[in-house]
């Protein structure tokens, strides 16, 4: 098998293509024959140097793939085998290979292909905790989507449509003739205005009742100052400390020195909420993974889900991908393929 190895911290150019002995699956667990590989800003992190949950370099990251079962484990259904799935994986998704246990393998929808299934998994479950299980957003309210013209974005975008709430979306300007294709209702080029005074204006003061924030450090001060009562703040990411090298350790200090205090009595007389977002913490719940997933699946069905995959790289130029999500180009999702 061949697999995408990040040999040290550094720029794209510590990516390797390495081959290794084939996989073999534990009783629990099925192996899939790769065919699409799902990129995101996590792994970016985590080849910078900046992601605590990635293992010890040499390492292959990845959490989301597409392919067809090959072998299934002792005490897994032989009817797995040969069926096309979506699976979540706890690294070492970006290869051509992958194991993984049962519970966390989903049927592929015949309507989407390799690309499109692996755009699924992280996206659109990070989404939907955001908004729905922990959000809680409503028909009646309105949310910011922080960089919704990137993979998580575009995902929450359609399930806030869904839902029938306002949507206001942070992105640079050259996205935002196809974010308002996609459904958004307001755009707010986030590089030539202040997105903040922006959305006051728009809302006449009132801010909004939900935020998603990638961004971390002081975004989340601006974005707990956007909300309105009983306004909820969700925080997945920290993009902002995103750079190579020593510059990269001097943002995580500046992030963390920026990151503000919420105090308990604070929020409970401004009547706000703020809570955080970490799927590659989650792996202990997969029961109410499969829920959320099953939700996902049925909104596929129904038509209101539309995976969008942006641009689509071969292992090899593995390195040309990450820079493509690094200079923030994409719309939607970035795939790997073998």
């Amino acid at each position: 098998m061949k697999k995408i190895v990040i040999t040290k911290a550094g720029g794209p150019e510590v990516l390797q293509v390495q081959q290794c002995p084939d996989l073999t699956p534990a009783a629990d667990e099925v192996r899939i024959a790769v065919k699409a590989s799902g990129l995101n800003f996590a792994d970016i992190m985590a080849r910078q140097g900046l992601y605590p949950d990635a293992p010890k370099f040499p390492c292959t990251v990845g959490y989301e793939v597409a392919g067809v079962i090959d072998e299934v484990g002792t005490s897994v259904d032989k009817q797995w085998l040969g069926k096309e799935v979506i699976s979540l994986t706890r690294f070492g998704g970006q290869a051509d290979q992958v194991v993984a246990p049962v519970h966390q393998i989903f049927e592929k929808p015949s309507s989407l292909s390799f690309e499109e299934a692996a755009a699924i998994p992280v996206n659109y479950l990070t989404a939907y905790q955001l908004l729905v299980a922990m959000g809680s957003l409503q028909s009646y309210e309105s949310i910011l989507i922080h960089n919704v013209g990137g993979g998580v974005g575009l995902a929450a975008l359609e399930i806030a449509k869904k839902i029938g709430a306002e949507t206001y979306g942070t992105a640079s300007g050259g996205k935002h003739a196809f974010l308002k294709q996609k459904g958004l209702d307001h755009a707010i080029d986030y590089r030539t205005q202040d997105w903040k005074k922006e959305l006051l204006s728009m809302t006449n003061g009132r801010g909004v009742d939900l935020i998603s924030d990638p961004i971390g450090g002081k975004s989340l001060k601006d974005s707990y100052k956007s909300l309105s009562n009983t306004g909820r703040l969700g925080m997945f990411g920290i993009s902002t400390v995103s750079e190579t090298g020593v510059k990269g350790k001097l943002n995580l200090l500046k992030m963390v020195m920026q990151t503000p205090f919420y105090h308990p009595f604070g929020l409970m007389n401004e009547n706000k909420g703020v809570f955080g977002v970490n799927m590659g913490h989650l792996w202990h719940e997969h029961k109410k993974i499969n829920v959320w997933m099953q939700a996902i699946l049925d909104g596929l069905k129904e038509g209101w889900i539309n995976p969008h995959v942006d641009k689509v790289f071969s292992f090899d130029d593995a390195g040309e991908a990450h820079r493509y999500i690094e200079e923030r180009r994409n719309i939607g999702k970035v795939i790997l393929v073998p």
